[in-house]
């Protein structure tokens, strides 16, 4: 799977003539920069010499414990690697992160069924979803190249090819209770 697989199916709903395929393409996009965020930070985590493919049910359960959002693993990157997310992404960090904030807030109103401060029309939310996607490319190019993984993979606790990256990992893990503070830590997070 790749940043273009995984945005199929938002193609094939932009391609339609639904009447809700701004706002559908718009949600799923989200979804995908969330869920592409999350894998790649469970991916850094797997890399501690402490976790084996035994350990990734106890690791899951821990990350389904907590509230911990998007943002929190944005943050947690830098926490983790010694290479900052700002420059994996590259020039177009600053502007794609602000464009996904303001998504997130409409996306937040729209699935509370709350009206957002800018009635945001299907070309606005199509917009949206051209830069949720050049975000995740770009984090897919810059991950893939630095890391060996770019967050669409299906599973992200495997061990990666380099195995120097564990080497470059800030945060050091022992055990699952310290990936359960780390998550703690997290959810304390602006």
């Amino acid at each position: 799977m790749n940043v273009h697989e995984e945005f199929a199916t938002i193609d094939t709903l932009l391609a339609s003539d639904a009447e809700t395929r701004g706002v559908d393409a718009f949600a799923l996009a989200l979804i995908k920069a969330e869920r592409q965020m999350r894998k790649l930070f469970t991916y850094l985590v797997f890399q501690s010499g402490a976790f084996a493919s035994a350990d990734v049910a106890g690791l899951r359960n821990a990350l389904a414990a907590r509230k911990v959002y998007f943002r929190h693993f944005m943050s947690a990157w830098d926490e983790l690697y010694q290479r900052p997310l700002k420059e994996i992404v590259g020039a177009d960090h600053d502007r794609l992160r602000g464009v996904l904030k303001e998504a997130i807030e409409h996306r937040n109103k729209i699935f509370h069924g709350q009206l957002t401060t800018k009635y945001l029309s299907r070309e606005e939310l199509i917009a949206y979803v051209v830069q949720i996607r050049c975000w995740c490319g770009t984090l897919a190019a810059g991950a893939q190249q630095e890391v060996g993984y770019d967050g669409f993979g299906r599973n992200s606790f495997r061990k990666a090819v380099d195995a120097g990256l564990a080497s470059r990992l800030l945060t050091k893990m022992t055990s699952i209770q310290d990936y359960e503070s780390l998550l703690a830590k997290m959810e304390k997070w602006p």
